[in-house]
Parts: structure tokens; sequence; C-alpha cells
């Protein structure tokens, strides 16, 4: 565990931090109609590739790897064991120079995320998960309290970007019924931790790429709350294009709850 945390913060040592805030001309591309990459999202991913195989020697699918062949995530699904590494979580975040962006990696085996790594290179924060051994930040046990009141002061985050017409509709109305929806940070790798330390207490995702995921997940179910799809199934990482929606909560009690609110059942 302590060996690739090391190596995330080396990554961001040597091909993250020295461009923020300090981008040059022709580092910031378009991958997709809408998805912008810069150098150091490749730079970072290539060095946190070649040495998370040096520790244990199975596929990374990655982020741009995968953005580059899209057949390369299939490993999720045909091999025993596989890492997933983003290499900077909250690029647009990035580019803007705002400090709200992470270096995360995972390691998922037989589907399963068993370990999870989320690096705040700005505030120098390492969150850690082990499955069965607990959640942690800088080598603290985290365990996230219950909800007690009422929904009317819940604070949540609901990611609208990709959701359709008649489900954003939906949600506009029953959102209503909590005492706070934000649009979120722009960064997975920011917004699980708030839900585990208390600033946040539901998100609901639509899109659910595996490497955005798989480490917040495990992180808040090791702390005591629940990531889960919007049929009750827990949440496994999946190649792109796999099942949209995915409900965070602080505690299974309250997943239901908020579940309930906002698809009005």
């Amino acid at each position: 565990m302590d060996r690739v945390a090391e190596i995330l913060a080396e990554a961001a040592a040597e091909a993250v931090e020295p461009r923020f805030r300090a981008l040059a001309a022709g580092e910031v591309m378009e991958k997709a109609p809408g998805e912008v990459v810069t150098v150091a999202d490749r730079e970072a991913e290539l060095i946190i590739e070649r040495r998370l195989r040096e520790l244990l020697p199975v596929p990374v699918v990655g982020e741009e790897a995968v953005a580059a062949d899209p057949a390369l995530a299939q490993a999720l699904h045909s091999e025993p064991a596989v890492w997933l590494v983003d290499p900077v979580d909250g690029t647009s975040n990035f580019i803007a120079g705002r400090p709200e962006y992470a270096v995360m990696a995972s390691l998922v085996r037989s589907g399963q995320t068993v370990a999870a790594w989320i690096w705040q290179p700005a505030t120098a924060t390492c969150y850690t998960a082990e499955l069965g051994a607990g959640a942690w930040r800088n080598g603290h046990r985290l365990t996230r309290t219950p909800l007690a009141d009422e929904p009317a002061k819940w604070r949540g985050t609901v990611k609208s970007r990709f959701l359709d017409p008649v489900h954003r509709r939906l949600l506009e109305t029953n959102t209503t019924a909590f005492g706070e929806i934000t649009p979120g940070r722009h960064a997975a790798g920011v917004e699980y931790p708030d839900l585990t330390e208390g600033a946040l207490d539901f998100i609901l995702y639509w899109r659910t790429l595996p490497w955005d995921h798989a480490p917040g997940s495990l992180l808040v179910s090791e702390a005591g709350g629940v990531s889960a799809r919007l049929d009750g199934s827990p949440y496994r990482p999946e190649a792109p294009g796999g099942e949209d929606g995915l409900l965070v909560a602080a505690d299974p009690e309250s997943w239901e709850r908020i579940r309930g609110i906002l698809l009005g059942c």
C-alpha cells in the first residue's frame, strides 16, 4: 500500500506539479469532443504504468491509454488482476489553475476493487483504502458518520452533464427535497473524499468511467458508506460504455432514502 502511494506522489512531482499553472502553448490538446488532455496527464500515466508493473506485473488500464486504444479496457473483464490509473483526475481544474485535482490508482481482482489510492498534490493528502481493512487519510482511519437529520438538511452533488432530458427534469424537481445541491468539484478524486469526511452527504453520478470511480467507491464503502448502482447492486468497475448511474451516500439507510427521493419512488 505504501509503495503505490509513493509511486503516485513521485509521478505527480515529476510530471504534474511542475506544470501546474505553468502549461505552455501546445501542452493542452482535445482527445475527443469536449474532452481535453495535457502533456502532464500523458507523462504521469507512463511513469505510473511502468512503476506499477515493476511492483505487480499485471495489465495497466490507464485513462489516456484507453483513449488511444479502447480495447485495452477489456482487461477489466478478461484478466484476473488489473491496475486502474487516472494520472490527473480533474484535468479541467488543473488546466484552469484550480487545486482540486488528484492522481489516482486502484487494483482490481476478479472484477472487484481491492485497493485504492488518491493523491491530492495541492494539499499533500493521501487517501487509501483496502478491501476489508478500512479507509485512511495520511495514516488516520476514516469512519463516515451516518446521517441522522432529515433530508432537508442533507447536502449533495448531482452530476447532470450526461443525463438525458427526462432524468434531468425528474432530478431538478426531486432534489428540492434536500438542503443543498452543489454542482460538484469537477474531480471524483476530491468529491469522494469530501463525502467520506462529511463535507457531502451524497453524490449522484451518471457516467461512471472506471478509473474515476473505482478508487473513491472503495474509499467510501470502507469508511462505512455505500457506493451502488441505482438498482442497489454494489459498484464494480466496468469498461467504458457499461452501466450508467451511481449513487454514493453516507450510510445504507440514507442511501435507500436518497434513492427513493431522487427517483420519485
